[in-house]
């Protein structure tokens, strides 16, 4: 997930009218709200009408909160799905004629003419006119009385608020608000293709202005479509997020050419899809360096690994197993370095998928908990002395981060720590008080340790 970027609005010579795309959007939020996920939401809309429909749902899911609390000023019983969810991607498109794409009036007249021609709320078609009628009236007031109630002021759930504050209590609004803003389109430079400079210099030959970011990376100053980079297709480039851009470098540095005999490095990317970072560690270790083993436990997405390699030039050997089971598919030689990029809520990456926060429950960090124990248990012994497991998540949470490598290292005497970056937080160009001279640029949050393993006394 953390490899992705919003969507681009491509210009269509025949673009469908408001009502429609605002009717679109309204089924992708009622299958959210009923537990799909945001990518397969907005798959299920029309190929020529997804760009339009992906920007504007976007934007509901990042002010979904304060439209839920104006829906219950206006209405005190919950409509039926269709309605409610039509109701609502007005309100959070409108609330704010600053933030709104259209005027407040548009919104509300369209949303209206969607009602009516959607034979799934067209009985509400009344009711969805009277209460957006109203908000249009007394939309100062109503906004005012929402202003109170937290999950409308920032737009997540209480329960993820509440374990930010917690977790985080200098920094818990900053993150709030960087989750709330569009994530940068960030790039990484294939060295195979081009170096740095010179792959700004055909970015800017062709009008896309970048700023360098994290050792390899160009951060655009505007998305664009991945066809209109150039040598895109031919593996120069690739979408990666800074924060994400560190994994390759840490697991990797003072590790190459140091195996015995000159033989390549023995390197396991577990939960490699959808292959950022496996083809990160074979762009940086160059050819024939390292031995690279892709694991991951989905058939469907290890496909997306093959993808990613393919588009790049660079060969690795794909296995789909689960990572808990080494039996199922381990030979017995031990790595010199695993890449555990393990399964968590994604609550780093909420600015790039905006749905993670409406589809999580607070219950799924500790399952998710469970789950990155049982990985980090399962692949430290495969490791050889003198050895690395880089463990990371582009979680927040300290639970899926800080907490977890403590109970590890709690339990693993021959664990020892390096220097690692710890938690990331979700850095935001629009958010006051940046760091001017930040490395990464604007960034998802992550987590990273480093683990070295002790030789025996």
């Amino acid at each position: 997930m953390a490899d992705s970027s919003d969507p681009i609005a491509a210009s269509q010579p025949f673009a469908p009218p408001l009502w429609r795309q605002l009717q679109l959007t309204a089924v992708a939020l009622a299958a959210i709200r009923g537990g799909v996920s945001g990518t397969v939401a907005f798959d299920a809309v029309p190929p020529d009408q997804r760009p339009g429909v992906q920007a504007l749902g976007f934007q509901v899911l990042r002010r979904l909160g304060r439209a839920e609390a104006l829906r219950r000023q206006l209405a005190k019983r919950t409509p039926p799905p269709a309605a409610d969810a039509l109701l609502c991607t007005a309100l959070a498109l409108a609330w704010d004629p600053k933030l709104a794409p259209y005027e407040p009036f548009t919104l509300v007249d369209q949303a209206v003419e969607a009602a009516k021609r959607n034979p799934g709320t067209r009985a509400q078609a009344s009711f969805v006119n009277a209460c957006l009628r109203r908000f249009l009236r007394e939309r100062e007031d109503l906004v005012a009385a929402t202003d109170r109630e937290p999950v409308a002021q920032w737009n997540h759930p209480r329960w993820w608020i509440e374990r930010l504050k917690r977790d985080h209590p200098r920094d818990w609004q900053r993150v709030l608000a960087a989750n709330n803003t569009q994530a940068p389109m960030t790039l990484r430079v294939n060295p195979a293709w081009s170096d740095r400079p010179a792959y700004q210099a055909a970015l800017a030959a062709e009008g896309l202005q970048a700023t360098p970011v994290a050792a390899s990376g160009l951060q655009l100053q505007r998305a664009r479509p991945v066809q209109a980079l150039p040598g895109f297709a031919e593996g120069a480039c690739s979408v990666q997020d800074a924060a994400a851009q560190l994994a390759a470098p840490l697991l990797l540095d003072g590790l190459l050419g140091t195996a015995p005999g000159g033989a390549p490095l023995r390197v396991l990317d577990a939960c490699a899809a959808p292959g950022g970072k496996t083809a990160h560690l074979l762009e940086l270790a160059g050819p024939g360096a390292i031995e690279l083993i892709a694991l991951e436990v989905d058939a469907a997405r290890s496909r997306r690994i093959d993808q990613t390699l393919g588009r790049l030039g660079l060969a690795a050997r794909v296995v789909v197993a689960d990572a808990v089971r080494p039996e199922a598919w381990w030979d017995g030689r031990a790595f010199d370095a695993i890449l555990l990029d393990a399964p968590c809520t994604a609550s780093g990456i909420v600015r790039r998928h905006p749905d993670v926060r409406w589809l999580r429950r607070e219950s799924d960090t500790e399952q998710l908990a469970l789950q990155q124990a049982m990985l980090l248990a399962a692949l430290w012994p495969l490791v050889r002395p003198g050895g690395r497991l880089l463990y990371c998540t582009c979680s927040v949470f300290r639970e899926e981060g800080a907490h977890q490598i403590d109970a590890f290292l709690a339990h693993n005497t021959d664990a020892a720590l390096l220097p690692s970056p710890g938690h990331l937080l979700p850095q935001s160009g629009e958010i006051a008080h940046g760091v001017p001279d930040n490395a990464l640029g604007d960034h998802d949050g992550f987590f990273y340790a480093l683990l070295e393993k002790q030789p025996p006394p």
